[in-house]
């Protein structure tokens, strides 16, 4: 298996495996990323579009918080991940919830290789900064767009800010998300993840700050792409 395939953390999969029964506990580790999904599932709707009957792949799925919420709004929703214990949360998740939903624990490149240009949407969402390497993440999910099809990757600029914010503060500070979850070091500036995504035939149309408000314990998206963002992209 070649490293381009091959491209996991395993500590980052122990990780996610050893909390993977937390996914769906709305007061736990996975509590921001529950008070964030309904911007993010407002966004991807909005941008492509809209979602019904379309095809849908989530990258990264984890538990599948973002799949069950593109399912619910009509999209033909599948999920892939790494995590094997995320994997197994997510397919009984769905079951519970009625839906019908494709999980796969599997890396994006290996899917790739079996699904070229077989969905309408792919969305990358708080994921590249737990791989090794997240331009050939990019590169598979750009491979398995359709023409004209859209992407959505989110993830952490990287500056000082982001790093007070985003580490010191929601770690261990606010303890919003559990101690080590990210290392600035593999957080990617906007220009970045821009050059990495517009190198491989895709054209950025819009992006997104995510920001956080610790008084109100609330998300909102604005212009401010200091510390969370996310974007869209349309393959050409």
């Amino acid at each position: 298996m070649s490293n381009s395939i091959h491209n996991i953390d395993d500590g980052e999969i122990e990780k996610f495996n050893r909390i993977a029964g937390k996914w769906w506990d709305l007061t736990g580790e996975f509590k921001p990323l529950h008070k964030m999904n309904p911007h993010r599932v407002n966004y991807i709707e909005m941008q492509s579009q809209g979602l019904f009957a379309k095809k849908v792949l989530d990258v990264g799925c984890g538990g599948g918080i973002l799949t069950e919420a593109l399912a619910q709004k009509g999209a033909l929703a599948e999920g892939i991940d790494a995590a094997p214990d995320s994997i197994i949360v997510a397919q009984e998740h769905a079951q519970q919830q009625s839906l019908e939903i494709s999980y796969t624990q599997i890396t994006a490149e290996e899917h790739a290789l079996k699904k070229a240009q077989a969905y309408d949407v792919v969305c990358c969402l708080e994921m590249l900064e737990h791989v090794p390497d997240p331009n050939s993440v990019i590169a598979a999910s750009i491979k398995m767009l359709k023409p004209g099809g859209f992407l959505f990757a989110s993830t952490l600029n990287r500056n000082m800010r982001s790093y007070l914010l985003g580490i010191v503060a929601a770690e261990y500070i606010l303890n919003i998300v559990p101690k080590g979850t990210h290392q600035h070091e593999k957080f990617i500036r906007p220009s970045e993840l821009i050059d990495m995504i517009e190198s491989k035939g895709c054209k950025v149309q819009n992006a997104s700050g995510i920001h956080y408000n610790p008084i109100f314990d609330t998300f909102k998206l604005n212009s401010d792409l200091g510390v969370n963002y996310i974007l869209c992209a349309q393959k050409l």
